[in-house]
């Protein structure tokens, strides 16, 4: 539909035309919405000067008319000023004697125009609404609440009693209806399944916070607490199917964390998946799917109601729905999936392609070596037939059984190689290349046929940014094959006919041919001919790279190896955050140049590594549904904090949060806090270390939460506490934390400092701080410390937040789990290449070894990272991922106080009922530091 913006602004002139015409101006209003919803952009004063001509429709009685009016009252309020003067123009239409779609839509007008500060004027109406008999008014009612509970918590809290009549479908006798009748008769609650749904979701949302409330909610529903029932009389149930499966999801996220309660979980989803309803069925069959540390045997009953429902042809959502269930299990139960497989081979030609593309790549995950080839052959007949979202689903279950089943790679790389010659979009194309590099790495014998398929896709590649990833890959692996001039050619007609990025990345892959340990004499000559001819480029980047390249190629090995061999990177936050503090400050530029020393450095495998599970995490997210939401439209997770701690730096959707770069983010953040302390800031520019993630010590479900982060300055000690308070009428003022050391530290630390918190309201997160001096800078404390939580309690309105007049308060206090400071805190994990040159370079001297018996593990994988958290270093690519159960060895690497260099070395070994025997062997460049990085094990 083609509409100009500003034709329809002057139609909208219409309205203001006595009389109304009510099928021009619905036209019209249809219109108008159009544009909004095609994000055609409108000034504030054409938005506020459309909304009021739209409020004279008012005087039209059309109900057609009507409710287009409150639909785009609804877009506009968001870009007009003064619309709360609409206000009494629906509170009319609310009245007793209006028609039920009138009051409805009114409801939700009224809940959008509205500021939280006048919700109190309206709550009495919204709460008899929500017991109204009618179910369109009832459910409007209950959706605006939830819509607005985000920014009027305190308020619809106070809901809770006519939520839990209108969840239970019972009546109320409390005098007269808002929307009139007798004072002596009950109101009548709406027994209408969605808003038994649209109840459910807003309880949850009031009682979130209070675990034992949402836990008694599950019990209530699930027919655990048949002996009595809140109201009285018989357990309430719940006829909305899909109510149930919101029960389902919150009875996982209540229970699956407390060990106690996870038997009686295991019985509700296993009768849940009985119940009369698919969707409740295939919902508990997939949150038993999900659980961490779900065993076979308790996978069963799932996967019997999945495979069930494979077989279920008239219900195509049914087979979708289970399929994707058993996609997910498979990347981590393949074995619980398997019996399953006779049932996905007929889903193959299912007609639905989604469907067909799930059962294929299941099989690929769960099936032998046998049937890979009738797969992968079946799976090329539809690969033109489905979207690239399910292609990148391909592509990834190609790239794992790559490793699963290297004796197939002709076939894998066949596949691969015809998918990139196909049509498709830019992330399918990067799977299917990160599917051939991997492949490449991993089977040594298909390197050359990969790289053959690489070169022949970068002759007619659309997308700069694969080009220069294939560029880097053929420069990394090119130069160790048998014949490197095979592929110097393809780099080199790059050069001559792509752009100015392509050819810059070119330059640098022929850099890398030249300065090969194992290129002869003649292979290095032509490189420098080639690199030459770039200096004649148009861009002064290509030039500058073939400059570069050709000075290296003249130095020593030592010198190449260092800057063109190395394949490590510097951690962008950090790098970044210190260049604008060296650019800022006026005088840096006379204290001497920007230094890189205290830049942290990761590997290009370790970058990549973050990355791709990233992308699998929200892969996973987006094509399992792991996301739990209440049934509002606004999207907020259920069950998750409602701020960001504010001392913890949050990471960002789809971050992996243990990835390596995430961790130097959250590092570069901290120091940005703690430099805008000023008592805190005198301690230096920034911490030597932090700690790579918070330690809890209070339960999540407590009225005050705490956490405690550490960083450790060249000689002072911080302790970080990021502390909540979740009782609404409570605020809390000083706010601090007293330590007390449980062994002596006279003489080695010394308390210097105490950071309160001035004010604490409801969650409202706040941080303080206790610092410690270290006095003896050859000594290393390893103290735990008593912690207890101090503030002044305060009464205040749990609506407003402030504290009651004349109220002085009482002090109190609150005891914390002890927190401690070990070996591994001042240790900074810093990737630093060529670990064998740096073991060798230690020498035996700065040594020291030591042997464990950990009798308390039973797998080298769960002691490993372990180990890895005690050290506080950098592993070491492979170090968290065993190939063997019955032995492992590991490297890790780091920095003493971000100075002083160290490696560890680790082997281990696995026996059933004796545990993992360790052998740690740690240089360094001082003695003193490698017997200090042992004794955190010890």
């Amino acid at each position: 539909m083609n509409l100009d913006h500003s034709t329809v602004l002057q139609e909208a002139r219409v309205f203001n035309e006595t009389p109304i015409r009510p099928r021009h101006s619905r036209l019209l209003l249809a219109k108008i919405i159009f544009l909004l919803y095609r994000g055609d952009s409108m000034s504030t004063t054409e938005a506020t000067n459309l909304f009021f001509s739209i409020t004279k429709l008012f005087q039209c009685k059309d109900m057609s008319l009507r409710q287009m009016v409150y639909l785009t009252i609804k877009e506009l309020s968001t870009i007009s000023e003064d619309v709360i003067m609409v206000t009494s123009s629906l509170m009319k239409d609310m009245q007793p004697n209006s028609e039920i779609t009138y009051r409805a839509n009114a409801i939700r007008a009224l809940c959008k125009i509205v500021d939280p500060s006048m919700l109190p004027g309206i709550e009495r109406f919204l709460k008899s609404a929500i017991v109204e008999k009618s179910p369109s008014i009832a459910s409007a009612a209950l959706v605006s609440s939830l819509h607005m509970f985000k920014d009027a918590k305190d308020v619809i809290r106070r809901w809770g009693n006519e939520v839990n009549e209108a969840l239970n479908g019972k009546s109320l006798s409390q005098g007269p209806s808002f929307f009139g009748g007798s004072s002596a008769q009950n109101q009548v609650v709406s027994n209408s399944k969605i808003v038994q749904y649209h109840a459910l979701g807003l309880m949850y949302a009031i009682r979130q916070h209070d675990r034992m409330a949402v836990l008694k909610l599950v019990q209530s529903f699930s027919g655990q607490n048949k002996s009595s029932s809140w109201m009285g009389g018989s357990s309430p149930t719940l006829r909305s199917d899909m109510a149930h499966v919101l029960l389902v999801r919150y009875a996982v996220r209540v229970m699956e964390n407390d060990p106690s309660l996870l038997p009686q979980l295991y019985t509700l989803l296993e009768e849940w998946m009985g119940h009369r309803s698919d969707m409740v069925c295939i919902e508990a069959a997939r949150a038993m799917c999900q659980l961490k540390d779900v065993t076979a045997k308790q996978l069963t009953p799932a996967v019997n109601v999945l495979q069930q429902a494979l077989s279920a042809t008239q219900k195509p959502t049914m087979r979708f729905a289970a399929i994707r269930t058993l996609n997910a299990l498979a990347r981590t139960h393949p074995e619980a999936v398997q019996p399953c497989n006779v049932d996905m081979e007929g889903l193959i030609t299912d007609s639905n392609r989604s469907v067909a593309t799930f059962a294929i790549t299941t099989l690929l995950k769960t099936g032998n070596e046998a049937s890979v080839d009738r797969l992968m052959k079946q799976m090329q007949g539809f690969m033109a037939e489905i979207s690239d979202e399910f292609k990148i689903i391909v592509a990834e279950a190609v790239r794992s059984l790559c490793r699963k089943f290297p004796g197939k790679h002709s076939v894998f790389l066949g596949f691969l190689s015809g998918v990139l010659r196909d049509e498709g979009g830019f992330d399918f194309k990067r799977a299917a290349i990160e599917a051939i590099t991997d492949l490449a790495k991993n089977v040594p014998e298909c390197k050359e046929a990969a790289l053959a398929h690489l070169c022949e896709f970068i002759e007619d590649c659309e997308f700069t940014k694969l080009s220069v990833r294939v560029l880097y890959f053929l420069g990394e692996e090119g130069p160790l094959t048998a014949r490197p001039t095979v592929y110097i050619r393809h780099i080199y007609n790059r050069v001559v006919l792509e752009n100015a990025v392509v050819r810059a990345a070119a330059v640098s892959a022929l850099a890398k041919f030249g300065v090969s340990p194992v290129a002869d004499p003649s292979l290095q000559r032509s490189v420098r001919v080639l690199l030459k001819r770039c200096l004649d480029d148009r861009d002064d980047e290509v030039r500058d790279r073939a400059a570069w390249a050709l000075r290296m190629a003249d130095g020593e090995q030592p010198l190449r190896d260092k800057y063109v061999r190395d394949d490590s990177t510097f951690a962008l936050a950090v790098l970044e955050r210190k260049l604008v503090e060296y650019c800022a400050d006026p005088a840096a530029a006379a204290k001497g140049g920007f230094s890189f020393e205290s830049i942290p450095r990761i590997s290009r495998a370790q970058e990549e590594e973050s990355r791709v599970r990233a992308r699998m995490e929200n892969m996973d997210a987006v094509l399992t549904g792991t996301t739990l939401s209440a049934p509002s439209a606004s999207g907020r997770a259920a069950g998750k904090s409602e701020s960001a701690e504010p001392g913890t730096p949050g990471l960002g959707s789809g971050a992996a949060a243990s990835g390596f770069m995430d961790s130097f983010e959250q590092q570069a953040q901290y120091a940005s806090k703690l430099n805008a302390i000023p008592e805190l800031a005198a301690f230096g520019d920034q911490p030597l270390v932090s700690s790579a993630k918070p330690v809890e010590l209070t339960e999540s479900e407590t009225e005050y939460v705490v956490r405690c982060v550490k960083h450790v300055y060249e000689s002072h000690v911080v302790f970080q506490f990021d502390i909540t308070n979740t009782i609404p009428e409570q605020v809390l003022e000083q706010v601090e934390v007293a330590m007390e050391p449980e062994e002596d530290i006279e003489g080695v630390l010394q308390p210097v400092l105490v950071v309160p918190i001035a004010e604490l309201k409801c969650d409202q997160p706040g941080t303080a701080y206790v610092a410690f001096e270290h006095i003896d800078p050859e000594t290393f404390p390893a103290v735990s410390f008593g912690c207890t939580l101090k503030f002044v309690v305060k009464e205040c309105d749990p609506a407003t937040g402030e504290p009651e007049e004349g109220d002085d308060g009482f002090e109190d206090e609150y005891s914390l789990e002890a927190t401690d400071i070990s070996a591994g805190d001042f240790m900074q994990a810093t990737y630093i290449p060529d670990s064998h040159a740096l073991w060798e370079s230690l020498g035996a001297d700065g040594e020291a070894i030591e042997t464990f018996a950990l009798a308390s593990f039973d797998s080298i994988e769960d002691c490993v990272a372990k180990v890895c958290e005690l050290l506080g270093m950098c592993p070491l690519e492979g170090a968290l991922k065993p190939k063997s159960k019955a032995a492992h060895q590991a490297v890790f690497t780091g920095r003493w106080l971000g100075r002083t260099r160290a490696i560890a070395r680790t082997r281990m070994t696995y026996q059933k009922g004796a545990g993992v025997t360790m052998e740690l062997a740690v240089r360094s460049e001082d003695r003193n530091v490698s017997e200090l990085v042992v004794s955190a094990v010890a």
